[in-house]
């Protein structure tokens, strides 16, 4: 009935068969169309963006609520989730529920996880909609950290030469500075849709890579380094300047730099591949985050503090802190990092190396049974009946969402069956991450069938044999 409605609600808005107003000629001519002979021009006003991408990127107010703003987006998703949130809580306690369903408890479940579905897929388009707009805004914030950077070394160069004196060393430390900053703001142009300059370091699940983390922080500091001694050679007067600017690039002077260098960036990497195949033969589950944060770089996909990363990062950033120390103190070579520090980096990267490899496990069930509700009796499970899966993994992290788990489906045999959702106020029943219960439909013919469940990762369980009655 509603679509019919809607339906008609289309026709009328078309014209077909709408009486004319008075003073409005029924032979009245059709507006041009555009780009046509004698269409008025349909492009934009001087100023004004030409599209949706690029009224994103242009300046809006601080209040501005249009739907290609990025504070419109999370404004809409904000709405999109409280109404969400208040449908699921009025389901779950029985309000709005067709009295043509209502007879049956099995019709007023799937009734309700179609109604939730939908409603969930609403909010999942809301929130990549939101997550877009937010890319929009990190990229210019990135620009600005990199250049507040630059800024506040200036500032601190300019606030001690007032007591050592300015020399060529300061000047080829600004240099280096602006120049770097100038081609991250390139960069951060080009991949404005990605994050900025964080656009290298965002894995393919959108969270921080903290391998490719602790990798930029060493090429950053080695090409600055490398920058500041461009330029002091570049400055230099005498031969003798000249060769020993020359001698501070020798390997050994930075060989540790260089060899963290090369392990860091070498474990981010290997640590790429290995996620690769093992997402790819289904031993690890990953869903994409909504959008990056900061802590990605110190917690693991759930959001918990993990061991591996933290000390990997703060390994790191001690290391990197003593080298630009060592790179102030001495601007005539490359910081030379002692094989004590190198070596406890080194430990580090091969820990959190070792992390990655033993960490990952597929969703597994344990065991099918028949669910039994209170006053039933026991017996075999026949079609109609509803069974209880036992297991472990059904939810993995960042795909505990209401779109994601309205994706989980159920293969018993040859048929497929989309696991119902089931609301509570705040949540879910059904499914969870270790218990989730489907009806077997009559589709299912009676003896053996296989079950397994395709998570809400897409990963596909183990496969158990049930026998269904008749």
């Amino acid at each position: 009935m509603a679509g019919r409605e809607a339906g008609n609600t289309a026709d009328d808005t078309s014209g077909a068969g709408v009486t004319p107003a008075p003073g409005h000629p029924t032979d009245e001519a059709p507006p041009p169309v555009p780009h046509q002979a004698g269409a008025p021009d349909d492009k934009p006003a001087p100023g004004e963006p030409a599209d949706e991408a690029e009224q994103a990127d242009a300046p809006h107010p601080h209040t501005c609520t249009c739907p290609v703003c990025p504070r419109g987006t999370r404004a809409a998703h904000r709405e999109a989730q409280a109404a969400f949130r208040a449908r699921r809580d009025a389901l779950a306690a029985g309000e709005g529920l067709p009295a043509a369903v209502s007879y049956s408890a099995g019709a007023s479940r799937q009734w309700i996880s179609d109604e939730l579905t939908q409603a969930a897929r609403e909010v999942g388009a809301r929130a990549r909609a939101e997550a877009e707009g937010w890319y929009v805004l990190l990229w210019r914030r990135t620009v600005y950290v990199v250049w507040g950077t630059v800024a506040a070394l200036f500032l601190g160069q300019v606030a001690t030469a007032f007591t050592a004196g300015w020399t060529a060393a300061r000047t080829a430390g600004l240099l280096a500075a602006l120049l770097g900053g100038g081609l991250l703001t390139g960069a951060a142009h080009l991949h404005g849709r990605r994050g900025g300059v964080l656009a290298p370091v965002i894995g393919e699940d959108n969270r921080l890579s903290t391998s490719r983390a602790v990798a930029a922080f060493w090429v950053l500091l080695t090409a600055y380094a490398v920058l500041v001694l461009a330029g002091r050679l570049a400055f230099a007067s005498g031969d003798g300047e000249r060769d020993t600017l020359l001698a501070g690039l020798d390997l050994a002077r930075g060989a540790g730099l260089v060899t963290v260098l090369a392990v860091t960036c070498a474990v981010a990497v290997v640590v790429r591949r290995v996620v690769a195949v093992r997402v790819q033969g289904q031993r690890l589950q990953k869903a994409q985050a909504p959008r990056p944060r900061a802590a990605d770089l110190l917690t693991d996909d759930n959001g918990r503090a993990h061991f591996a990363d933290t000390q990997y990062v703060l390994v790191s950033a001690v290391a990197v802190v003593y080298a630009l120390v060592r790179l102030a103190r001495r601007p005539d070579q490359l910081p030379d990092l002692p094989w004590g520090l190198a070596l406890l980096v080194l430990v580090s990267a091969a820990t959190y190396l070792a992390s990655k490899y033993a960490e990952g496990s597929r969703p597994v069930i344990h065991a099918v049974v028949r669910a039994r509700e209170a006053g039933d009796l026991d017996g075999p499970i026949r079609t109609g009946d509803d069974i209880e899966i036992r297991g472990a993994g059904f939810l993995p992290p960042s795909a505990r969402t209401p779109d994601r788990l309205a994706r989980m489906v159920v293969r018993i045999g040859a048929v497929h069956v989309h696991v119902p959702l089931v609301p509570v106020p705040g949540g879910f029943t059904n499914p969870s991450d270790t218990t989730l219960i489907v009806p077997v439909p009559v589709e299912v013919e009676p003896g053996k069938a296989e079950v397994q469940l395709v998570s809400a990762a897409g990963v596909e369980t183990n496969k158990v044999t049930i026998e269904v009655g008749d």
